[in-house]
């Protein structure tokens, strides 16, 4: 089973589908990881040499911020933007969209103001 920082990687999919289960990596960085270390995107994962998944380990780990180091980054750039009390600090701490986006219509659930289904007006029948 093939791992990387923490995360098993899926034994039956392709390694070009399989690499973005990794946090930080999608399908572009995905295609583009492989073209550099020369690897056939089309191979199963189970399928590839000890030596290449060496390879593609210490390559993705050595360059690439994935998984519990990009968290963390994200995670103090917020904070970061609270401390400062910036505002899109305070739409963070009120869960709300940052980049200018509507919340007149859109953004229900984040707000709180789910829109039930009105039933009929019809009493229900009692049974005797």
């Amino acid at each position: 089973m093939l791992r990387i920082a923490g995360v098993s990687i899926p034994e039956n999919k392709r390694i070009e589908a399989a690499l973005p289960y990794l946090y930080g990596i999608g399908a572009g960085l995905s295609k583009k990881i492989l073209k550099e270390l020369k690897m056939d995107p089309n191979t199963r994962v189970k399928d590839i040499p000890e030596a290449e998944v060496n390879k593609l380990r210490d390559y993705i780990e050595k360059t690439y911020k994935i998984e519990g180091d990009l968290k963390r980054e994200v995670k103090d750039n917020i904070k970061r933007l609270i401390d400062i009390n910036a505002y899109r600090g305070s739409r963070h701490i009120r869960h709300l969209p940052t980049r200018g986006q509507r919340t007149k219509t859109n953004c229900r659930t984040v707000r709180g103001n789910t829109r039930k289904t009105v039933t009929s007006g019809k009493h229900k029948v009692e049974l005797k």
